[in-house]
């Protein structure tokens, strides 16, 4: 199989492409990054692409999955309109010529409570990506919505104090549909939905994603 990846550099994706990489259904792997990030592997195509002008880079979106792990925050981008155009008007341009290239089956990392009608930015802006992404009518859709994400390392301040609330919560079990997940279980699940999801649109919840990394633990 030949899967093609876009948020290679973040967190998730940088061990999710480690995954793919050991895995043995996958024979080969494109990357599209800004900077090249990994080391060179014989499955490997790192791809350096200008994302302002990705459906020139339209050859490279072909295979057997689309995966996106692509994301960032309003801080990091500068602004809510600039980490819309990252988060949803990128993605979306990549699902659309991933539907293009007939890609079958497309993977999407969003995040708990996305909803499209919500009057917070965040969940509104996964809300709407994940309705339009199903409007394209891929043959198989895999979205994957975590809670709060375990970054290693991480060096975000409210991240940290977030991810550490986030448990103090789910120790007394509160807030367990947010709980926060280290992204190697969260890349493991993702992996293994790929694998084992049959149905044309597939929702994988915290719960979901805890399941299925731990069925590919005992694997």
């Amino acid at each position: 199989m030949r899967a093609v990846l876009i948020g290679g550099s973040g967190a998730t994706g940088k061990i999710l492409v480690q995954d793919l990489l050991k895995s043995a259904e996958f024979t080969e792997i494109i990357v599209l990054l800004r900077r090249k990030t990994f080391d060179e592997q014989p499955k490997l195509q790192q791809i350096i692409v200008d994302f302002n002008k990705l459906q020139e880079f339209e050859q490279h979106i072909r295979g057997d999955v689309a995966i996106s792990c692509l994301g960032t925050t309003a801080k990091d981008a500068g602004s809510k309109d600039a980490q819309w155009r990252v988060d949803h008007d990128l993605n979306l341009q990549f699902a659309a010529l991933a539907k293009k290239n007939e890609i079958p089956c497309f993977v999407l990392l969003s995040a708990v409570n996305a909803d499209a009608g919500s009057k917070i930015f965040y969940n509104r802006m996964k809300g709407s990506l994940e309705q339009h992404v199903k409007a394209l009518d891929f043959g198989k859709l895999i979205i994957v919505q975590p809670g709060g994400l375990i970054r290693p390392n991480t060096d975000r301040v409210g991240e940290k104090i977030g991810i550490s609330a986030l448990k103090a919560f789910n120790r007394i079990g509160l807030f367990k549909n947010y709980e926060a997940l280290p992204v190697a279980r969260v890349a493991s699940a993702m992996l293994q939905a790929i694998r084992n999801c049959r149905e044309s649109v597939n929702i994988i919840s915290v719960k979901d994603i805890k399941q299925l990394a731990e069925t590919a633990n005992q694997q």
